[in-house]
């Protein structure tokens, strides 16, 4: 059976980041497990599911949260915003860069973790120049094959440096996950000293000569079995690491998004824990005043 799981994972992993028909993986699914119906049980174990590990609620009087409109980069940018209800003065600040579903349940609900953690948290909602993220995962996934990559990281820069701007010198840092995790290293090559921090979960990486041009201190997670993204994001993190900026931890036997509690099949508490006390300790370091 836990091959037959992996054999799913890998199917939907293919599904989820090489944009194939939700029909074809039905279908091979269904091949593997005898049954469609069997097929749409595993499936469902394997897909997020973000109400289900809402760690943080919504309404938690610990904190003050709000949705905030407007225009960065001369585009439309949308932002959840969530901060210690009693926040220190010298507080840092935090990017929570989405997934390729957008800015959904549970990345608000990661966002509150950040803040309960003592940080103001920032998360981004990239599909906004294209409407704001949709509802159905799906079309989120497509919006997100089309979106103005260079557009995003302005926009993240913008929103950096206008934080620097208006606290005068807040320290700002950023964490991503999967298609995140891609922008966490890319943000950090293009942000020089606007981004003081980036933890990066499983997320493809640049080339490793692109270190150079980092100038935050840098943390990167990927999962043991994720070949696909491990074939970037190793040398990236002993890229990072030869330039004093970093590294990256491979957690054994875990697949990608191991991070994600809202994917039963996936997640793997132990390698989240840790990885997270690890993103903890980084912001701790370079964030806190």
């Amino acid at each position: 059976m836990t091959d037959l799981r992996q054999r799913a994972i890998d199917l939907y992993d293919a599904f989820t980041h090489e944009h194939r028909d939700r029909r074809q993986l039905l279908r091979e699914t269904a091949l593997l497990v005898g049954s469609v119906a069997a097929a749409e049980a595993l499936i469902a174990t394997i897909a997020a599911s973000p109400a289900a590990a809402q760690q943080i609620a919504a309404d938690d009087p610990r904190l003050l949260t709000e949705t905030k409109t407007g225009v960065e980069a001369g585009k439309p940018f949308t932002a959840y915003f969530a901060a210690p209800r009693q926040a220190a003065r010298n507080a840092g600040y935090v990017l929570v860069v989405h997934e390729n579903r957008g800015l959904n349940a549970h990345i608000k609900d990661v966002a509150r973790r950040v803040a309960l953690a003592g940080y103001r948290a920032i998360a981004p909602d990239f599909l906004a120049p294209q409407g704001g993220t949709p509802e159905d995962e799906d079309q989120a996934r497509a919006l997100i094959g089309t979106l103005d990559y260079d557009l995003a990281l302005a926009q993240a820069v913008a929103t950096a440096k206008r934080v620097k701007r208006d606290t005068r010198g807040a320290r700002v840092g950023a964490v991503g996950f999967c298609w995140g995790g891609a922008f966490v290293n890319r943000l950090a090559v293009a942000a020089g000293d606007a981004l003081d921090a980036g933890a990066s979960y499983y997320g493809p990486a640049p080339a490793p000569t692109e270190a150079a041009k980092v100038r935050a201190a840098m943390v990167v997670h990927l999962a043991g079995k994720d070949a696909r993204v491990n074939a970037t994001g190793v040398p990236w993190g002993e890229a990072l690491k030869a330039a004093g900026k970093g590294e990256a931890f491979v957690y054994p036997e875990v697949d990608h998004a191991f991070n994600n509690d809202t994917s039963t099949a996936r997640y793997d508490k132990a390698a989240a824990d840790l990885a997270w006390s690890r993103t903890l300790a980084l912001f701790a370091k370079h964030l806190d005043g």
